[in-house]
């Protein structure tokens, strides 16, 4: 689908959830009220203890080790489907400025059908709406693998990709599992919003290699097939675990939902999301321009590699009590970090360049996972689904202008001066967070959030 390159996922890289509080929930709901206890261990006759690994502990919840199989198997898709689509389509028609039409049409048509897609999940349920919103994407998939192995006309490749617009937020939903699981206990939470963030990040790493693998080996259309077939599997498998979705928050009768973007904050942590967006598209495009060749996939990967060795360490620290003073630390270091490509390119060295972007990816998850802990903060309860999507929504937009200026900037100045433009979106996301992301515009403070309560 069209959210391969989010970080977050953004998205993909990227890199989007639900109620965090189930104290309201109709009888019908599929979670209990209070999330299950981790087991405990301990010396006979001793007090028990807890294990000291935060992942060890993690995953001793029941359930959480299926539907987070459920969520990998669909997850690692989501980094293969615009580089299986580009492969497919330009093998068949000899155009890539084709396939690129064709997938930024998808992800426009993600930006906006996506945010309605979660408010669908935030009011019936993960169970009731992403299962047949997975069937239509996997539908739109299969169409366009057909669309271009029997030579239809352009336009139908518009129209089939599009339609895989309904694909649900995946890394959303599991982050949302979390937040009501571990809705009391802020230090849990925040080491699985890590640990998810991780999960994109190697989702970002496998899924294109593995879809040029399997395009390469078998035929290709194979990557397209063999991966709307892990996402529907892995769908199924995931909300197939009932126990730990969490229960829809009744509605008043009459009242219709106020959208996240109407909270006081959101729109200025959204622009902030845009703008690290555009570090992560803009630096996409400017490797990929500055390596020009086969090396560029592996230097590329060097720095998801380094987010994701980060985001496993962040996961074990505690959570920070100022969310938003962190942020502007972790915007402050992934500034700081994106000079050093720039730096690196004057060296003419690719292992330099190599490391530096190794380095540079260390900012990514610890920034992510704090900026998503503030998403958690500004959504109302009920909504977190939505809100999620939201931030998600404003990566790919940022991926994209990103992507599109750094083109036009290495055109016009060389690669290696192009390696400016990460550095000065950085800049611009720390100076939107300083200033428009204000303590007390984080309205709501749920227990799900990292840290448990907003500061003063």
């Amino acid at each position: 689908m069209p959210t391969s390159s989010t970080p977050a996922s953004a998205p993909s890289r990227a890199p989007a959830p639900s109620p965090p509080s189930s104290s309201s929930a109709p009888a019908s709901a599929p979670a209990s009220a209070s999330p299950p206890e981790p087991p405990r261990s301990g010396t006979p006759g001793g007090p028990p203890r807890r294990p000291r690994n935060p992942y060890v502990r993690l995953f001793a919840v029941p359930g959480a080790r299926a539907f987070t199989a459920g969520n990998l198997i669909a997850r690692v898709p989501m980094g293969m489907f615009t580089v299986s689509a580009v492969i497919m389509i330009a093998g068949s028609r000899g155009s890539y400025a084709l396939a690129g039409a064709v997938t930024a049409t998808g992800l426009a048509a993600t930006a906006v059908v996506a945010p309605f897609t979660a408010r669908l999940i935030d009011r019936y349920g993960q169970a009731r709406v992403a299962v047949p919103a997975t069937v239509l994407a996997v539908l739109g998939s299969l169409a366009l693998l057909l669309c271009v192995r029997y030579g239809a006309p352009d336009w139908t490749l518009f129209a089939a990709y599009a339609a895989t617009a309904t694909t649900p937020n995946i890394g959303g939903m599991s982050r949302a599992r979390w937040a009501h699981l571990y809705r009391d206990d802020p230090r849990a939470a925040h080491t699985a919003n890590a640990f998810e963030q991780a999960v994109d990040e190697l989702c970002f790493m496998t899924g294109p290699v593995l879809a040029a693998f399997l395009c390469a080996a078998l035929f290709p259309e194979a990557g397209t097939l063999i991966g709307a077939v892990l996402l529907l599997a892995g769908m199924l498998l995931f909300t197939a675990q009932r126990a730990t979705e969490p229960p829809v928050a009744p509605r008043a009768a009459g009242r219709r939902a106020r959208s996240p973007l109407r909270t006081p904050g959101m729109p200025a942590l959204l622009a902030v999301f845009l703008a690290t967006g555009a570090i992560f598209g803009s630096m996409e495009i400017v490797t990929l321009a500055f390596v020009d060749g086969p090396e560029a996939g592996p230097v590329m990967a060097l720095q998801a590699f380094g987010s994701f060795l980060a985001g496993l360490a962040y996961g074990s620290a505690r959570p920070a009590p100022d969310v938003r003073r962190r942020l502007l630390v972790c915007l402050a270091a992934m500034t700081a970090l994106m000079s050093l490509p720039l730096l690196a390119s004057g060296t003419g060295s690719l292992l330099v360049l190599a490391g530096a972007l190794l380095l540079a990816g260390m900012a990514t998850a610890p920034t992510m996972v704090t900026g998503m802990s503030l998403v958690q903060r500004l959504t109302p309860p009920g909504q977190l689904n939505e809100g999620m999507t939201l931030a998600v929504t404003a990566l790919l937009g940022g991926i994209s202008a990103g992507a599109a200026t750094g083109g036009w900037l290495v055109e016009r100045a060389g690669a290696g001066t192009a390696y400016a433009l990460p550095v000065a979106a950085g800049a611009l996301a720390l100076g939107l967070a300083a200033a428009g992301v204000r303590p007390r515009g984080l309205p709501h403070a749920p227990r799900h959030a990292d840290g448990g309560t907003a500061p003063d």
